[in-house]
């Protein structure tokens, strides 16, 4: 009943948009009786709830922050006489599934926790009035589900969860929530890509929705002239002497679309750049380009998982400031504003889709290089896990294909690889997800040490090869270290047998470490440790020149489930959770300012 929504909010003259963040009403449903006792007509007796942001955190007792079942949202809004024809409430996310109603009607359901989806209120909504909004949400995991997981009864019939991947799960509306009003026959989409002729760009589009009515495009520079314009829903706008968004130097262009004489229009910043593998080289505008950043999460104090405009300044003066240049939205898509960040502030992004937990094993970080196979794709939920992975797969690019600073999608985070199954299975996700993007950029997966040369079924799959490797923390640790490089190193030297002929990068490599803890000689866990084992990892890197990334894993300490091999979480953070710098980020600094902004000499 849901629909997609991939285009961002805008406010003007043919469009309203008004938000719907703030304190909303929250309660939780441990026997799921809320649908049968009523409460899509209200809630009998909530508490209060910020939205966007995670509930857990905001908790002193185990029960409530660990909570895992339905959980119900409440609000109200009032819809002006004069709002648009067509009325919709847009969610930037609901982790992990939601059921939407609006004044006691079902208007919306939606799968997956990371994604935008709206619910049509038109019919149900009442004008000149407020009106209720009820969301029931669920945070369960399966195997099925993405990411993967389980969970466990506890002896009290409390629910637990068993998440298969390293980062706490939190739920809860997560992004903004909108209410939307666009005329009846709207513009629905809009795609563009692009191709350099000489000092000019061509801008290939296509328009969708509008109905029958004439649609017009113009492009708009940085100081608004109008610099390109044409009419139909498909065509070309020719930008002479076009600027170029560069790395670390974006330039954006105003694409407008018109239907009608004024009847909707849409707007939206987009840059021009190119981007393809060529051999070992990643070519953006045609000229080589090395990775150096980071692994990320939406994940910081208090708010958890929920988009902070404030967290996401901080980091993006961090990572400029370690001369970085690129992230991967490990391990799902995250909030647009991210996107739109990074194309103002020309950050490169690894766009990442939640196919992670791909492993029946709920420590995979250990398990990741043990040899350990868990049959996971041989299984009877791998139909219905198949049918999510590319549905959301379909939704992350509907939503990201027109970001200048999206230049690869990766479609998995170290899954299982070594077998037919795993083959199968994946060899219909990136066959499908080929049809998807009109940029057709690059298709990757990050792959974890048991997806070895000589035993990964899958690797050829992907444009860009992308390696998660802890060599020198979960294999050959401490004192171990100069073992650690040499088998590294033959690691690499089968990878370089194979003559693939392809870029690798990094995408994960670190060591958890405390921002406290100093000694000489160094110990695992020490800043002093942190920094040597990656004098080792950079070195193995400028060994092999179809490396040409390196993502740290990862930017900040984060959150994750409690155990013996994290203290409150996972601590491979370059800075701390509060976005302080360790030691290593100096590091990193001076590194990646040594290198040159394009190819690694």
């Amino acid at each position: 009943m849901s629909t997609p929504s991939p285009l961002y909010p805008i406010q003007n003259e043919s469009r309203a948009a008004l938000t719907l963040d703030g304190l909303w009403r929250f309660q939780f449903d441990p026997r799921a009786e809320g649908e049968a006792a009523g409460w899509p007509a209200g809630l009998p007796a909530p508490i209060s709830m910020p939205v966007p942001a995670s509930f857990s955190d905001f908790f002193t007792t185990h029960a409530e922050r660990d909570y895992v079942g339905d959980f119900w949202y409440e609000t109200g809004f009032f819809l002006p006489e004069t709002f648009p024809e067509t009325v919709c409430v847009r969610f930037g996310s609901v982790t992990h599934r939601a059921v939407v109603y609006c004044n006691g009607v079902e208007v919306a359901r939606h799968e997956g926790g990371f994604l935008p989806f709206t619910a049509d209120v038109t019919a149900a909504a009442r004008r000149g009035a407020m009106n209720q909004l009820v969301v029931k949400v669920n945070n369960e995991l399966s195997e099925s589900t993405l990411p993967c997981g389980a969970q466990k009864e506890m002896p009290d019939g409390r629910k637990l969860s068993k998440p298969y991947f390293d980062f706490y799960n939190y739920a809860g509306i997560h992004r903004s929530v909108w209410l939307v009003g666009t005329p009846a026959q709207a513009i629905t989409d809009y795609s563009v890509r692009y191709e350099l002729d000489g000092a000019d760009a061509l801008v290939h589009y296509t328009v969708e929705g509008g109905g029958d009515r004439p649609v017009r495009v113009s492009l708009a520079d940085a100081e608004g002239n109008t610099v390109a314009q044409t009419e139909g829903r498909k065509g070309v706008l020719r930008v002479k002497d076009a600027h170029l968004w560069q790395v670390r130097s974006a330039y954006l262009y105003r694409i407008v679309l018109t239907a009608g004489d004024g009847y909707d229009r849409y707007e939206e910043k987009i840059g021009i750049r190119t981007v393809k593998i060529d051999g070992r080289r990643i070519l953006i505008n045609g000229q080589p380009v090395y990775l150096k950043g980071f692994g990320k999460h939406e994940d910081a104090d208090i708010i958890g998982r929920g988009f902070s405009w404030a967290v996401a300044k901080r980091d993006f003066e961090c990572m400029k400031w370690t001369g970085a240049n690129c992230f991967r939205t490990s391990h799902y898509p995250y909030a647009e504003e991210w996107y739109q960040m990074a194309d103002e502030e020309g950050f490169l992004i690894i766009d990442e889709v939640p196919a992670v937990g791909m492993m029946r094993s709920t420590h995979n970080f250990a398990a990741a290089g043990m040899g350990q196979y868990t049959y996971f794709f041989e299984t009877p939920t791998v139909p219905a896990l198949l049918a999510n992975h590319k549905q959301q797969v379909a939704e992350m690019m509907a939503r990201d294909k027109n970001h200048a600073s999206v230049i690869a999608w990766s479609l998995f985070n170290e899954p299982e690889t070594t077998s037919e199954y795993a083959r199968k299975y994946f060899s219909e996700v990136f066959a499908y997800a080929r049809t998807l993007d009109p940029q057709q950029r690059p298709l990757t997966g990050a792959f974890e040490k048991n997806s070895a040369p000589d035993k990964c079924r899958c690797y050829d799959l992907c444009d860009m090869i992308c390696l998660n490797r802890y060599y020198g923390w979960y294999i050959s640790g401490g004192p171990e270290i100069d073992e650690a490089e040499l088998k590294f190193r033959a690691e690499m030297d089968k990878w370089a047998a194979k003559k693939l002929d392809v870029p690798f990068v990094f995408t994960e490599f670190g060591t958890d470490t405390l921002a406290a803890e100093h000694k000489l000689p160094s110990v695992m866990w020490s800043q002093e440790y942190q920094n040597e084992y990656l004098a080792m990892n950079f070195k193995v890197f400028d060994s092999y020149d179809f490396v040409q990334g390196e993502l740290v894993w990862n930017f900040a300490d984060f959150q994750t489930t409690e155990g013996i091999m994290r203290v409150n979480g996972n601590k491979k953070g370059v800075f701390t959770r509060q976005r302080q710098p360790k030691d290593a980020a100096f590091t990193f600094k001076r590194r990646w300012e040594a290198l040159p902004e394009g190819c690694k000499e």
